[in-house]
């Protein structure tokens, strides 16, 4: 189970640039979101979901509409 700071911290890692994506598994998804969800740029974030029910989280400049 994944704590909230650390998914603010690989949030933030991802706003940077410091990581480019982020691969969530499909058991931490929903506390992943949660986090998410609550930012300011929360439009920024792109989640593509993979087989199985995991995602990959990328940062964009532009927001998504």
């Amino acid at each position: 189970m994944m704590k909230e700071e650390m998914i603010s911290e690989i949030l933030n890692q991802l706003m940077t640039g410091e990581l480019s994506e982020y691969y969530v598994k499909n058991d931490d998804f929903m506390e992943f979101r949660q986090v998410l969800v609550k930012r300011k740029d929360f439009k920024h974030f792109r989640g593509i979901g993979q087989r199985g029910g995991d995602v990959l989280y990328q940062y964009l400049k532009e927001p998504r509409s």
